[in-house]
């Protein structure tokens, strides 16, 4: 059985906690989201070290290898995003198919050693850019072609969610 795209428009996580990972992005200071990257980038060196990384626990759900790999690009995407958000006015964010993007990045082939370094590297870059913003730059907007507006303050707690709940997807540990 292959995977099933995820078609859910996730923008709700910004009004009530995920019922699933438990993460409530309305709970802590948006100045808490850089440490809060760290922590997610560091959570997963275990699964991806661990044996059997690359096998899917069950057909129809990725192995800790391809949502490492999704992580990885997560970060590289939203840190792109945060980018034109601080640079242009009320941009409008490319599209980004995650479910093409694993199958021609061939997600499962790729090693799991490379996956957390670059994970972490990723983690590394979006974690300064918000670490790096102003009070100012927190109320800047952008858009996703779907319709979806976002200031950089609910865009990065709409984005922490992503890797939080894959983090959860594989290791089954809610956030602290």
């Amino acid at each position: 059985m292959p995977i099933i795209p995820d078609t859910k428009d996730w923008t709700w996580v910004l009004g009530r906690p995920c019922p699933e990972c438990g993460l409530d992005t309305r709970s802590f200071p948006r100045e808490e989201i850089p440490a809060m990257i760290r922590a997610n980038a560091a959570g997963w060196r275990a699964p991806l070290a661990a044996p059997g990384a690359a096998a899917r626990p069950r057909p129809d759900t990725w192995s800790a290898l391809e949502y490492g790999c999704h992580v990885r690009d997560v970060f590289r995407l939203y840190d792109y995003r945060l980018s034109l958000m601080l640079t242009q006015d009320d941009p409008l964010y490319p599209n980004w198919d995650q479910d093409e993007t694993a199958v021609t990045g061939q997600y499962a082939a790729q090693d799991p050693a490379a996956v957390t370094a670059e994970l972490a590297a990723g983690g590394s870059a979006i974690g300064a850019s918000f670490a790096a913003l102003t009070p100012d730059q927190w109320l800047r907007p952008g858009r996703r072609s779907d319709g979806a507006a976002f200031t950089v303050e609910t865009f990065g707690r709409y984005f922490i969610h992503d890797p939080i709940h894959h983090l959860y997807d594989v290791t089954g540990t809610r956030p602290a």
